[in-house]
C-alpha cells in the first residue's frame, strides 16, 4: 500500500534514470532485498509508476529498500531526501557518523547503543528491520581515511554536567573500565564457541547499552577515558562481529564504524586495524574484494612499527583473503607469504593484545585455504586444510565448522566425493551445535556444489542431515 498522492516525484524519477533502472527492475529488486529480510512484498512496474507519477509514498521498510536498491546500482549510499522520500517513516542514520570531535563521538555511539535491537536477530521488528539491505561498503571510506589522517584524539577527558542525566554525573574509574575488558572477554568465547547468534552473544549489545553507554557519558580523566574508549571499542568491534555473523551487514557496519572512531579516542592504534581488518573481512564476504584489500592495507599502514609480529601477520592475512576474492593470484600469495613470516617471527614473550587470542598457525591455516579455495587451487585447500583441522578444539567450535565445510568443497573440487560427503556430514552436525548465518552459509554454498551428484545416496544422506539446520530459523 502507499500512502495519499503529492504530485509527480522528479527527484526519484531522475535518480532512477541516472542509475538506469527501469521501473520493472526496481520492482524486482525492491522485493528481492525485502525477501532477504524474511518480507513478503509484491511491487511491480505499475507500483513503480504510481511511486514516480504520482508521487505516491510506499509505507513500512520500502522506502529505505528503494534507497538501498538504487544504492546498490550505483555503488554508494542513497539518502531518503535524494529520490523524495524524506517524509516516509524515518531510518536513522546513527551509527553512521565518523566525527572529528570527540564529544560528537560519544554521542554517536551512545545512540547507537539506545536503539532497539529486539528485531535484530527475531525477524519481529525492530530498527533493524527498516533498514534492512542498508549495507554499502563505501560508508567505510570517510572512517578509514580520517582514522589514517588522525589515529588519536588529543585529549579525551570529559566533565559531565548534571544535565545530561538523572542525579549527580558519574565518576568512572579504572574498575569500571575492567569490567567492560572482561565482559569482552567472556563475549569472545560466547562467540566462538555457540556463535554470533546465540542468547549469550545477544547480551553483548545490552551490555553496550546499560553499562558503557552511562560510562561513556560519565566523567573521567584523560588517562581513565582512553581505557574507557578501548574498552568500549572492543565490545562495540564484538556486537559488529556477532551481527556480521548472524547476516545482519546493515547493524555491523554501524557497530564497526563507531568502534573504530572509539578506538581513535582511545588512542589504540592496533585496536583500530583490528576494526579495520574486520571491516576489510565483511567487505571480502560481501564480494568486495578491492574495497577489502584497501581496508587491510590501511590497517597495516598505520602499524607499522606499532603492532606485535603476530597483529601484522594477522592483518596481512586479512589483506590475501581479499586479494584472492579479488582474483589476484599473486599478491596473495605475497600477502599470505609476508603473513606467514610475521607469524614466524612472533615469540611467546611478545605483548600481544588480548583480542588477539584466537590468532594461531591453525588459523593462519584455515584462511589460507580459503585463499586458495577463492583461487581455484584445491590441492593448496587441502593442504592448508589438513593442517587447520589438525588440532580440532572445543573452544573455537564455528571455525572447526567453517574449516570442514572447506576442506568438503577441497575434497570435491579434488574429485573425491565420499572424502566430500564425510567431511560435510561432520560440518553439518557442527554447524546444528552453534547459532551462526555465517556457517549455515557456508553449508549451503556445499550443498549447492554438490547438486550435479544430487541422486547419489551420500549427498542425499548428507542433504537430509543438513535440512533441519537449513529450516532454522534465521
Amino acid at each position: 500500500m502507499s500512502r495519499e498522492q503529492r504530485g509527480p516525484n522528479e527527484k526519484l524519477g531522475t535518480v532512477l534514470a541516472l542509475a538506469g533502472i527501469s521501473n520493472a527492475g526496481l520492482a524486482r529488486r525492491v522485493n528481492d532485498l525485502g525477501a532477504q529480510r524474511g518480507l513478503t512484498l509484491r511491487y511491480d512496474k505499475t507500483s513503480v509508476a504510481r511511486w514516480v507519477s504520482k508521487g505516491m509514498v510506499p509505507q513500512g521498510a520500502a522506502p529505505h529498500l528503494i534507497a538501498a536498491a538504487i544504492g546498490q546500482k550505483l555503488g554508494r549510499p542513497v539518502p531518503l531526501h535524494e529520490i523524495g522520500l524524506a517524509d516516509a517513516d524515518p531510518a536513522p542514520e546513527v551509527g553512521l557518523a565518523f566525527p572529528r570531535d570527540v564529544g560528537q563521538a560519544v554521542k554517536s555511539a551512545t545512540e547507537l547503543y539506545r536503539l532497539d535491537l529486539a528485531g535484530r536477530r527475531t525477524g519481529t521488528g525492530g530498527i533493524w528491520q527498516s533498514l534492512a539491505g542498508s549495507f554499502a561498503v563505501s560508508a567505510y571510506a570517510t572512517p578509514a581515511s580520517r582514522w589514517l589522517i588522525t589515529p588519536a584524539d588529543s585529549s579525551v577527558a570529559r566533565e559531565a554536567s548534571p544535565s545530561e542525566g538523572s542525579g549527580a554525573p558519574l565518576k568512572v574509574g579504572h574498575s569500571d573500565v575492567q569490567k567492560l575488558r572482561e565482559a569482552a572477554d567472556d563475549a569472545r568465547r560466547w562467540d566462538s564457541k555457540y556463535g554470533g547468534g546465540d542468547w549469550r552473544s545477544s547480551m553483548v549489545p545490552e551490555c553496550l547499552r546499560v553499562e558503557a553507554a552511562p560510562l561513556l557519558l560519565g566523567s573521567y580523566s584523560d588517562e581513565v577515558g582512553r581505557a574507557l574508549f578501548g574498552a568500549s571499542a572492543e565490545l562495540t568491534r564484538l556486537a559488529g562481529w556477532m551481527a556480521f555473523d548472524t547476516g545482519q551487514q546493515e547493524a555491523a557496519q554501524r557497530y564497526y564504524i563507531q568502534a573504530l572512531r572509539l578506538a581513535r579516542a582511545a588512542a589504540d592504534v592496533p585496536l583500530g586495524g583490528y576494526v579495520l581488518a574486520s571491516m576489510s573481512l565483511q567487505a571480502t564476504y560481501r564480494g568486495f574484494g578491492d574495497e577489502g584489500v584497501d581496508l587491510a592495507q590501511a590497517a597495516l599502514e598505520r602499524n607499522r612499527g606499532l603492532a606485535t609480529a603476530r597483529t601484522m601477520s594477522f592483518f596481512r592475512l586479512v589483506e590475501a583473503r581479499a586479494h584472492a576474492r579479488a582474483s589476484d593470484a599473486q599478491a596473495a600469495g605475497a600477502a599470505l607469504k609476508a603473513s606467514e613470516s610475521w607469524l614466524e617471527r612472533s615469540r611467546e614473550g611478545d605483548n600481544d593484545p588480548s583480542w588477539l587470542g584466537f590468532y594461531s598457525y591453525d588459523r593462519f591455516a584455515a584462511d589460507a585455504a580459503e585463499c586458495y579455495r577463492d583461487l581455484k587451487a584445491p590441492r593448496q585447500v587441502r593442504r592448508f586444510t589438513e593442517q587447520a583441522l589438525s588440532k580440532p578444539t572445543e573452544e573455537f567450535v564455528r571455525s572447526h565448522g567453517l574449516r570442514l565445510v572447506v576442506s568438503a568443497v577441497a575434497e570435491l573440487e579434488s574429485g573425491n566425493l565420499d572424502a566430500a560427503c564425510e567431511q560435510g556430514v561432520r560440518a553439518v552436525e557442527v554447524a546444528g551445535r552453534i547459532s551462526s548465518a555465517r556457517t549455515t552459509e557456508y553449508v549451503k554454498d556445499l550443498l549447492h556444489r554438490l547438486e550435479p551428484y544430487g541422486d547419489e545416496p551420500r549427498v542425499v544422506e548428507l542433504r537430509e542431515r543438513a535440512r533441519p539446520l537449513l529450516m532454522a530459523p534465521a
